[in-house]
Formats: C-alpha cells, sequence, structure tokens
C-alpha cells in the first residue's frame, strides 16, 4: 500500500478494480478544511482520463505493470501481429486494444507492450516515429503564407497536416502525443 503523500507521476496504481496511472497531482490545503490532493488519472484499460480529489489519510494499492519489448510485424483484418524481441513468441492483438496507435505503427517498428497479470493494458510507442508521406497536394507557388499547412497521408492512412514546403515520399517525424507533425527526417 502506498500513502498518498508518497505518489508520483507515471505511477500505477489500482483503485476499485481499475488500475490508473498518475498523470499529475497537487496538494491543496484550503484556509478551512482539511487538505486533499487532486489527482489527474489515465485508466490504463479504457484510455479515459479523469479528474478525482482524495482526503490526505487515502492509502493506494500499487499496481505492478510489466513492459515487454515487442516488433510490430504486420496487421490482417481487425487483428495486430508483435513479436517478443527474446524468446521470439508471436501475439496478436485486436485492433480495438491498440487503440490510436494504429496511425503510427509501420511494419518492423519496435514497441512496447504493457502488461497487468497478464491481461494486455496497451502498445506504448516512442515520443517520436518517422513515417513516409503516401499522398499530399504539390505546393503551390507563391503561396508562402506564414505557417501555412496542407493534408498529407502517411503510410499508415493517417492523416495529419504538413507545411506546404513537404513532398510526396519524403519522410517526416511526427509526434505519437498529439499526432502532429514535427519536421522532416
Amino acid at each position: 500500500m502506498i500513502n498518498i503523500n508518497n505518489i508520483s507521476n507515471g505511477m500505477t496504481i489500482k483503485i476499485e478494480h481499475n488500475i490508473f496511472q498518475i498523470l499529475d497531482f497537487k496538494h491543496v490545503k484550503p484556509g478551512k478544511g482539511p487538505a486533499f490532493v487532486r489527482i489527474k488519472l489515465k485508466n490504463l484499460r479504457t484510455g479515459a482520463n479523469i479528474e478525482q480529489t482524495f482526503n490526505t489519510s487515502v492509502k493506494f494499492e500499487k499496481a505492478n505493470i510489466e513492459k515487454k519489448k515487442m516488433q510490430f510485424l504486420y496487421a490482417d483484418q481487425n487483428a495486430y501481429n508483435f513479436m517478443d524481441m527474446s524468446s521470439f513468441e508471436q501475439i496478436e492483438i485486436d485492433e480495438k486494444q491498440v487503440g490510436d496507435a494504429k496511425a503510427f505503427l509501420k511494419e518492423n517498428s519496435d514497441v512496447e507492450l504493457m502488461f497487468y497479470e497478464n491481461e494486455l493494458l496497451g502498445v506504448i510507442l516512442p515520443d517520436k516515429v518517422v513515417l513516409k508521406i503516401t499522398k499530399t497536394e504539390p505546393a503551390v507557388k507563391g503561396n508562402t503564407t506564414g505557417g501555412a499547412t496542407k493534408d498529407a497521408y502517411l503510410e499508415t492512412g493517417h492523416l495529419i497536416k504538413v507545411p506546404l514546403f513537404v513532398e510526396q515520399g519524403e519522410n517526416v517525424i511526427v509526434s505519437t502525443k498529439d499526432g502532429k507533425y514535427d519536421s522532416r527526417a
């Protein structure tokens, strides 16, 4: 058990049979009444973010999360196939469990899978990935307005906004946190 005063960002805890990761917390000492802690949590099973307040006497059960390095092999119909890089064991994951990560998965890319007691919780992507632009409109000469962007489709089928100078066939670096163009590769 972990006392609420000993929590930290990134820690995983169990609350009412759900597994949460602490995103942020703040100790609040109001002028009147007892102190409390406001915590932003991410439900690792559903992906939902919530904010809750707890009094300072609460204790949480720590959830031990195991992370395994895996390589994404391929997707077929509604399943994504990964291989454990140490044992070469392959596992198949439902498209729903992969979630938004599918927009950044390309064959042979390295990821981590997160498990709690053999239950798959999700896919952890690197902060940034290199992907190829498969379709975008050519830049229009003379259209040099500051910060102008255009639509571009990545090799994964995901649509992003890129600066006008980025051409079809180029590799770009994309942030997996917000799904936005970062720079040319």
